[in-house]
């Protein structure tokens, strides 16, 4: 019997993760012109990671324990040191770019789980 992989648990959990943080971001950009809104992004990844409550399982005593998943990802505003005369902390370009960053990040969780699930399938044959 073949036992489950966790390292789809993890890709699914980074890609809701990424959802969640690309939807702070395009938040932020919608609210660009709004006086007084203050910027805000979801916990990193890897705290998230830290902080969620059940661990992946660990099956081997030399395997390294690491986060599970938790469906929450606090939202918190961002500090900026630049404010613009609104008291908006939205630098759009900023903004960009990170999302640029969410998906390349997209990408690249779908590329792994592409190759480890075509290898998992030749095994299986």
């Amino acid at each position: 019997m073949v036992q489950s992989v966790q390292l789809f648990q993890l890709a699914s959990f980074q890609a809701d993760w990424l959802s969640a943080r690309q939807a702070a971001l395009t938040s932020n950009i919608a609210n660009a012109n709004t006086p007084g809104y203050r910027a805000v992004d979801v916990t990193s990844f890897e705290k998230v990671l830290k902080n969620s409550t059940s661990a992946v399982s660990v099956t081997n005593p030399g395997h390294i324990p690491i986060g599970g998943s938790d469906s929450t990802f606090g939202t918190q505003a961002r500090a900026q040191t630049s404010r613009l005369p609104s008291g908006n902390t939205v630098q759009v370009e900023d903004e960009l770019i990170k999302s640029n960053e969410v998906r390349q990040a997209f990408e690249l969780n779908t590329a792994i789980i592409k190759s480890f699930h075509r290898m998992f399938m030749m095994t299986a044959k």
